[in-house]
């Protein structure tokens, strides 16, 4: 993977991260969070454990959560 922000990772990257799930999940349509130790945080469907992830560094992410925060995407 390059350094491309908001980038595509192919998975290797995430070996050995904790994956999390939102306690809201019951369907199994869901998202799964994970964060490097570099700091940048993966986003995985869970429909797909092994399928491609998102890379986003902190300062990327931070503006997400902002968003959903704000109601930007309701």
């Amino acid at each position: 993977m390059n350094d491309a922000q908001g980038g595509a990772d192919g998975g290797s990257a995430a070996a050995g991260i904790e994956w999390r799930v939102s306690s809201w999940c019951a369907a199994g349509d869901c998202v799964a969070v994970g964060r490097l130790p570099d700091g940048h945080v993966l986003v995985k469907d869970t429909k797909s454990p092994n399928g491609p992830q998102l890379r986003f560094d902190a300062s990327e992410w931070r503006a997400f959560v902002s968003g959903i925060r704000a109601g930007e995407f309701d």
